[in-house]
């Protein structure tokens, strides 16, 4: 079982057409390839593709026109458009009226790649469903990864939540540990909601530093700053009528809080370096593993967009904290994953399930499943013995509270502590966002060689999507080659 996605690839160039092949290898993708208009909406029909790569100059169609049809076909489809140097203008026009985003020709693999990236996983978002089970309904090896599982009274509420919110016009807010599945309630208000058949964008806040996210959300004129060459349209603009996901919301600046508040209390903004004003009529749905009690206390997060943002919440339970949950689901992704991973499976042994159970679980629900992968692929039999279990896997289960003096030396807490003085005695007021990026230069760095530079690999082990992983890698000029 493979987890590719299909790109539909438009374009009567054959060249084009082999490279996008060349760079875009099975099995982490699937590219279906149209030299016109007719053949693509053939291949769109049959193929139901994850995301298109359209050319605006076609032989028989102007790929504005077949936009249209294709958002006609399925509106939650990501479009990118190719165009040639002066056609941007047309481009930008028809991101206003729902394409995904635009790259100009002559372009290399690596502008390309991470917008390519960008809109398959806004595909596999908007369009993998989020199950949510019925009262009855009890764990079965047969049900999808995305199945939210759980029957512990903290889960049956949440479930419940969102069936009564789901349908409503409000904002929502998701509350949960890193790896609670705040991803998979987002999708489920999405696709229970009477804005499913429209634009449903996530953007990550910690990921993209406070000049691009501005960018990002509210898009930006021409010469607004250095490097914008061309207009570009935001996310707000875009998702008119749909849903946006602003995840780990608790990380946007103070600067960005308050330009965002104003955008969801008058419903329109102007783009970076305009003055026109745009309207918007965007659901948002937010979500933080941060503590937003203590964050409004200390001043780091506005009291007024956290009223802004809580028409609803939904507090998603740390694995540690549900019961007998842990010993089904880890029989459901033993199951599941034992037959993506073609290895046998039978029972987990007594021994095993114990220390399954006494282990802390830091990272949830997600850190559940890595385990569990990583077992199946060392387990040399049908019955998983505690032999199988990661190398040091339960020697030591911190708190949360106790975890990172656990897992840094003294030594590293002091050097960075000396650092992060050092930079406040320069007068910087950047400090944050530098010493997040010096953290992951390494950190990119070391897991991509790791991994042997391959990309799924190393998001995968670094626990964020192949967009944002790509992004990180060029904002931060890291060396991949």
């Amino acid at each position: 079982m493979t987890n590719s996605q299909t790109l539909l690839v438009i374009d009567d160039d054959p060249l084009i057409l082999q490279c996008m092949r060349l760079c875009l290898p099975e099995p982490d993708y699937h590219v279906v390839t149209a030299e016109s208009a007719q053949q693509a909406i053939s291949a769109f029909r049959s193929g139901q593709p994850d995301a298109v790569l359209l050319d605006i100059q076609l032989p028989d169609q102007s790929g504005l026109a077949l936009i249209h049809e294709i958002r006609e076909l399925d509106g939650r489809v990501p479009v990118i458009l190719m165009t040639g140097h002066g056609t941007s203008e047309t481009a930008i026009a028809a991101m206003s009226g729902g394409a995904f985003d635009y790259v100009t020709k002559p372009f290399e693999p690596d502008e390309i790649l991470p917008v390519i990236d960008a809109a398959l996983e806004t595909s596999r978002m908007a369009r993998k469903p989020a199950i949510l089970p019925s009262e009855k309904e009890r764990l079965s090896s047969e049900k999808p990864s995305d199945q939210m599982m759980g029957e512990c009274p903290e889960m049956v509420e949440v479930f419940r939540s969102i069936g009564r919110v789901a349908s409503r016009d409000t904002a929502v807010l998701i509350l949960g540990e890193t790896g609670t599945g705040k991803e998979v309630v987002a999708r489920a208000l999405y696709q229970h909601s009477s804005r499913h058949n429209h634009v449903f964008h996530a953007i990550n806040c910690a990921a993209i530093p406070e000049a691009l996210l501005e960018s990002e959300l509210f898009g930006h004129e021409k010469g607004a700053f250095t490097g914008a060459e061309q207009r570009r349209i935001g996310k707000f603009e875009i998702c008119n009528g749909g849903t946006l996901f602003l995840d780990e919301i608790g990380d946007m600046t103070p600067v960005m809080q308050t330009k965002l508040l104003r955008v969801l209390q008058e419903k329109e903004f102007e783009r970076v370096g305009g003055s026109k004003t745009i309207k918007t009529d965007v659901r948002i749905i937010a979500a933080t593993n941060r503590d937003l009690d203590s964050a409004m206390a200390d001043g780091s997060f506005r009291s007024d967009l956290f009223y802004r943002l809580n028409e609803f919440t939904i507090s998603l339970p740390p694995l540690r904290e549900r019961g007998q949950d842990l010993p089904k689901m880890a029989e459901h992704f033993f199951h599941l994953f034992s037959r993506q991973l073609k290895k046998d499976f039978v029972s987990i042994a007594p021994e095993t399930m114990q220390r399954l159970l006494a282990h802390d679980w830091p990272g949830n629900v997600r850190e559940l499943q890595g385990i569990i992968k990583q077992t199946l692929l060392k387990a040399s039999g049908p019955v998983i013995l505690p032999a199988f279990l990661p190398s040091g896997f339960g020697a030591a289960s911190p708190s949360l509270s106790s975890a990172p003096a656990e897992t840094a030396s003294q030594d590293w807490q002091d050097g960075l502590a000396k650092e992060i003085r050092r930079r406040f005695a320069e007068g910087s007021f950047t400090i944050g966002n530098d010493i997040h990026d010096d953290v992951d230069r390494i950190l990119i760095a070391e897991v991509m060689k790791s991994s042997g530079n391959n990309i799924s690999e190393a998001s995968n082990r670094l626990g964020i999507s192949r967009p944002t992983l790509r992004s990180r890698i060029n904002h931060l000029r890291i060396d991949v080659s």
